[in-house]
């Protein structure tokens, strides 16, 4: 039988070949969206083994952030930059749930997650939902929550005013256009909680800082923050 599907799963390469989403060549039989040489070539930070990593750094005197990390340098024609491209843009969600995986399994072998007690990824506002058809943060959180077993929750802070585009602002044009845009709508449930903020790329860390603002007004909160990507400006 396997014989067979392996026979059938080569004809159907041939008419639908599977492509690497993060530079374009073709799939071998095992592989899944990331070709083994992109997933081995993709640079790792290993920020999640250092207290004072840069992406922590972002977070000294602006709020208070128990430990920050990111898998992956954000920059120009990088395989990360090319994943997360397809994701936002192209709706292949299945990259969000797979990069999840690989890092959060990063994440827990390394005892990041020790002491979390819950997921919550950056909210996007219900109108760029609906245009977009999900929020690719909740992507990634699914598959950190697969491999961890950290609950995801998508309702206790919601993004209650648009944004413009941060592409091509300044430092404090970002902030400005973040500031005060989250809400939260159950602080019964984060009450006294370790929570886990998921961003697919830090760039400046405003979006971060304006979510992790709102959270800490909630008693006994804790938060701490993992993303795909940190771009460097």
């Amino acid at each position: 039988m396997n014989f067979i599907y392996d026979l059938w799963d080569d004809f159907i390469s041939l008419l639908f070949p599977r492509l690497c989403y993060a530079c374009g060549n073709h799939l071998l039989r095992n592989e899944k969206l990331i070709c083994t040489a992109c997933y081995i070539q993709i640079p790792r930070t290993n920020y999640h083994l250092e207290d004072d990593n840069p992406v922590a750094q972002l977070f000294w005197g602006r709020c208070r952030i128990e430990k920050a990390a990111a898998f992956s340098f954000y920059n120009r024609g990088s395989r990360i930059r090319n994943l997360i491209h397809c994701l936002k843009y192209k709706g292949i969600k299945e990259i969000g749930d797979e990069l999840g995986r690989i890092y959060g399994l990063i994440l827990k072998n390394s005892g990041f997650t020790e002491g979390i007690d819950l997921i919550i990824p950056v909210p996007l506002h219900p109108s760029k939902k609906r245009i977009r058809g999900f929020n690719q943060s909740d992507s990634i959180s699914k598959g950190i929550s697969v491999v961890t077993g950290l609950p995801v929750d998508t309702t206790s802070l919601a993004r209650i005013s648009v944004s413009g585009t941060q592409t091509k602002r300044s430092r404090y044009e970002r902030w400005t256009n973040v500031e005060g845009i989250f809400s939260t709508t159950d602080t019964e449930i984060i009450r006294g909680k370790h929570i886990l903020l998921v961003d697919d790329v830090i760039t400046t860390g405003s979006t971060i800082e304006s979510c992790a603002s709102e959270l800490l007004k909630t008693e006994g909160v804790r938060v701490s923050v993992a993303a795909l990507a940190f771009a460097v400006i």
